[in-house]
């Protein structure tokens, strides 16, 4: 996927004063100003020696005036904001912040970029040494914290001449909507990934299992024992012989990738991400996020392999649709449509997408449903969804475990109430292990996983699924 097409536009704006009275003294000044009360000690004996201090005020303020005076308008200032790569969970994201100015003074600058809290958690100050009309840049990295839209806001700039006693207060209007996507695998484990889809692409076109899909491949003369609903009957109308259809596996699937967006999946988890995909350090994502990551590179590989990839994302509503499409363009539609995604917090209506996914897609599909499981008596609804998918679809039932309550269940308690925790984690784990096997009885393909290592898993059975036909 080309990733260009995802980055924010640059933006490029004249500054204004911030303000009436926009310009005040530098601690220089300042200090030069307090510097003349040591004149004022000589006064204390002979008061002609006091004006010696109201003389050296009035010269630096003076200074200050002239200095002031040469600094020019704000408006005579171009600010400018671009990003170097589309800004994405788990990733670096290069900002450069360019400013032009077209007096003939050199101007110290410093700089405060208004970002959200979903991209920093807090602004920090940048110096910048700007040249009479030369444009001077610098660049900065940030982390992007939350997945979705956000408002970068206003450059705030504080200017002043290399003597540095009076300073200008500016401000550049570069206010943009700027889109947070969800991690997007690349490097080496994503192309092995290729390579062995590449791989079960070439060796389903060698061996062309004939019978096994429904996929035309020939026509041939019936022979005893055809399932006669194979019956061409226009073909046999010609030929005045009874001509049956041969078909093979097919090559090219409906892949659908559902994903949960009701409170479940609110939780955060704090998790060291995969090898060459994040931060090595310990990083909070919500199970969301994580179920996002895993979709996007789940259509990636999809796409790749030839596959039609569509998407339903859904709470107590549906809050994405995209049908089965490929190419790069729908492959665009489905990183956007996931960067919009949004927890709710109230519990999703399993049994609403699954009606509407029975309705877009009639035919047998593969289906991947990443979820989770509710901790109540009765059977959860996702249970009962998911059965009924069963009947028409090879469905891949993704649980996101609890990394906390795993943990608790497989600690030695070391006292009652632990003891208590203990039980209570084990009991849980035990009934999320009965509901999946029952889902594996009826035919269903499940991971129970930790969101971290939910991408390596689900690419690796979507591949067993190719290799062995299964759709």
């Amino acid at each position: 996927m080309n990733q260009d097409s995802l980055h924010p536009q640059p933006i490029r704006a004249v500054c204004f004063p911030r303000g009436r009275l926009a310009f005040g003294l530098k601690g220089r000044a300042i200090g030069l100003l307090c510097a003349g009360l040591i004149l004022a000690l000589p006064g204390f004996f002979r008061a002609p020696l006091a004006f010696g201090m109201l003389a050296w005020d009035a010269v630096v303020l003076l200074a200050a005036l002239w200095d002031g005076l040469r600094l020019p308008p704000p408006q005579s200032i171009v600010a400018e904001r671009s990003w170097s790569n589309t800004p994405s969970l788990d990733s670096e994201t290069e900002i450069e912040i360019a400013i032009e100015q077209s007096s003939a003074t050199t101007l110290e600058c410093s700089l405060v970029d208004d970002l959200p809290d979903a991209l920093v958690s807090a602004p920090s100050t940048r110096a910048l040494r700007v040249f009479p009309r030369v444009r001077v840049a610098l660049r900065y990295r940030i982390r992007p914290r939350e997945r979705g839209e956000t408002t970068a806001g206003a450059l705030f700039v504080r200017y002043a001449s290399p003597l540095g006693l009076v300073e200008r207060w500016a401000q550049a209007p570069l206010e943009q909507t700027v889109r947070v996507y969800p991690a997007l695998r690349q490097g080496e484990d994503q192309q092995i990934f290729l390579a062995r889809s590449r791989q079960i692409d070439l060796q389903l076109r060698q061996m062309r299992q004939r019978g096994l899909g429904r996929d035309f491949e020939s026509l041939r003369e019936y022979l005893v024992g055809d399932d006669l609903r194979d019956v061409c009957w226009t073909a046999t109308a010609r030929r005045g012989q009874l001509i049956t259809r041969r078909y093979q596996t097919e090559r090219s699937q409906a892949v659908w990738i559902v994903l949960d967006a009701g409170r479940l999946l609110r939780a955060r988890t704090t998790l060291k991400a995969e090898p060459g995909v994040g931060d090595p350090h310990p990083i909070g994502h919500s199970k969301l996020d994580y179920a996002c990551s895993t979709a996007v590179a789940m259509a990636q590989l999809a796409l790749y392999s030839g596959d039609r990839v569509g998407l339903l994302v859904y709470g107590q509503s549906i809050q994405q649709r995209l049908l089965p499409g490929r190419g790069a363009a729908h492959m665009r539609q489905i990183v956007e449509a996931l960067a919009m995604a949004r927890a709710e917090s109230s519990e999703a209506d399993h049994l609403r997408a699954t009606a509407t996914l029975n309705r877009l897609q009639p035919r047998r599909s593969l289906i991947l449903w990443i979820t989770d499981l509710a901790e109540t008596a009765m059977r959860p609804e996702v249970v009962d969804g998911a059965l009924q998918l069963l009947s028409r679809h090879v469905l891949l039932f993704v649980a996101m475990a609890q990394p906390d309550v795993e943990a608790i269940a497989a600690a030695r308690p070391k006292n009652v109430a632990e003891m208590f925790r203990a039980a209570a984690a084990q009991e849980l784990t035990s009934r999320r292990e009965l509901l999946l096997a029952r889902l594996r009885e009826q035919g269903a393909l499940t991971l129970d996983l930790d969101p971290a290592n939910l991408t390596s898993a689900v690419l690796n059975q979507y591949l067993k699924v190719k290799e062995r036909a299964m759709v």
